[in-house]
């Protein structure tokens, strides 16, 4: 069997993705990780709660606070979180230990997307299979599958504890004493407790 690494913040999408895609792989969730928080801690309680394997993977700091330059300069996060997406594709798939890799990106997601391009770079040059199960269903459909298949705590981005690209570059705001609200509009989190 292939063996598959989802790219895992503990939310809805990447739980969904990793669930679609377990009966055909070898799974493994992977929690991409910049040093800057410890929210991969809830991700790994997510995965432990589906019992699938879960392992964390270190990028160095730097990248983070490269996509906290994007952030400042754009005066939004779009550009920065689709940086440390990437990112994180490309270190995961260039570990060598994965013959495929995938995420929870969703047709109507704002960012991150993975267009053709991007997914065609990342397979030619790491030799890997890139799967975005996700990349045909809408918000609303994402949704409702969920919630019928899992236990989901949902709330503002500053209460509820997931590992997405969000609270690293909320965390490195704080750090540098910015306001995190001037960059960052309301926005509701999931993170999945459990199954159903």
């Amino acid at each position: 069997m292939e063996r598959l690494a989802v790219l895992y913040s503990g939310g809805k999408d990447s739980t969904l993705a990793a669930t679609l895609l377990a009966p055909f792989y070898d799974l493994t969730l992977v929690t991409v990780t910049f040093g800057v928080t410890d929210a991969h801690r809830h991700a790994a309680a997510a995965a432990e709660a589906f019992e699938y394997p879960h392992t964390t993977h270190h990028v160095a700091t730097d990248v983070a606070e490269t996509a906290l330059t994007k952030l400042r300069r754009d005066g939004y996060p779009r550009g920065a979180i689709q940086w440390l997406h990437e990112q994180a594709l490309d270190a995961v798939a260039g570990t060598g230990r994965f013959d495929a890799v995938a995420d929870g990106t969703r047709r109507d997601d704002r960012v991150p997307t993975v267009d053709r391009p991007t997914a065609q770079s990342l397979e030619d040059r790491h030799g890997v299979d890139y799967l975005a199960p996700l990349q045909g269903v809408g918000h609303g459909a994402v949704s409702s599958l969920a919630a019928a298949a899992f236990e989901i705590q949902a709330g503002p981005s500053e209460t509820v504890p997931s590992a997405d690209y969000e609270r690293t570059l909320r965390a490195l705001l704080r750090a540098d004493g910015d306001t995190v609200d001037a960059y960052f509009p309301d926005h509701r989190q999931t993170r999945v407790q459990g199954p159903r």
